[in-house]
């Protein structure tokens, strides 16, 4: 393998993490819309998928999976999540918010997934969407979370 090929495909983004890019956004546009879980997830993806200028090549099984499991498990996830923050769940930045559930619901329905992966997703989405040092918080509450279970 040569080094043009090799940079060319660390620049490319895996399908699970493109799929958790437009899962996070989808969690975040169901803030603002009473559209069920479903619609939401479909309604995502058809409009707003070529807005980003990007190739979409995304795992479109785990992309459903997170979204509907997030938004259908909203309060049992808000549950296991609230004794680890600081601060109510309606004072949360929206970006954060949705990176903890989504964060949450992998760690809890998804256990294929490894906890240390889960984590480095939900950190860079956060730096990637989120404000300035909301990464460090959506890291200390998804580790209190795994430390909890342990």
């Amino acid at each position: 393998m040569n080094n043009v090929s090799v940079a060319r495909k660390a620049t490319k983004p895996n399908k699970r993490h493109q799929a958790r890019v437009f899962a996070l956004q989808a969690l975040y546009h169901s803030h603002f819309s009473d559209e069920s879980p479903e619609m939401i997830a479909k309604n995502f993806l058809v409009e707003h998928a070529n807005d980003f200028g990007v190739e979409i090549n995304l795992d479109l099984d785990f992309y459903h999976a997170l979204v509907l499991g997030t938004l259908k498990n909203r309060n049992a996830i808000d549950q296991m999540m609230s004794p680890f923050l600081d601060r109510s769940i309606s004072q949360l930045n929206p970006v954060e918010l949705s990176a903890l559930r989504l964060g949450i619901d992998e760690l809890q329905f998804h256990p294929e997934v490894p906890p240390s992966v889960v984590i480095n997703e939900a950190i860079e989405l956060t730096k990637e969407f989120g404000s300035q040092d909301g990464y460090k918080f959506v890291n200390a509450v998804l580790n209190a979370f795994i430390k909890s279970k342990t």
